[in-house]
């Protein structure tokens, strides 16, 4: 699996909704990352968040459309890490408990999004 970030794609506002990032900033373009997948198939996805597990870092990412868009709501979720130069590098998770874990803190960081997002219309 190859992996390159990029700041060159969009996302509308009802996927903002669910990834959490802050689409009202300035800068609406959000990071994506190109995966080449083991059948060599490219494909283009959102990133929407690293995150820590156990001492390790994890990323989620949704898989995006020719148009931009995640039509299934599908979030791929790999190890993180860099190399000595700063590159970004993307790894399975091999481990069923350890999928688990990331899993669980990924839908906790969802659930603490959508409890800002609320708070945040509470105070309009």
């Amino acid at each position: 699996m190859s992996e390159e970030f990029n700041s060159n794609a969009s996302c509308s506002p009802s996927d903002c909704a669910s990834c959490g990032l802050d689409c009202s900033s300035k800068n609406d373009s959000h990071h994506t990352i190109s995966l080449t997948l083991e059948d060599d198939t490219e494909v283009e996805c959102a990133i929407l968040t690293i995150f820590p597990v156990n001492n390790k870092e994890y990323i989620a990412l949704l898989p995006l459309d020719d148009n931009g868009q995640n039509q299934n709501g599908e979030v791929y979720l790999y190890a993180f890490s860099r190399t000595e130069n700063g590159d970004p590098m993307l790894s399975n998770i091999e481990d069923d408990a350890e999928y688990d874990a990331a899993a669980e803190a990924f839908n906790i960081v969802l659930e603490n999004a959508k409890t800002a997002e609320e708070a945040g219309e509470a105070l309009d």
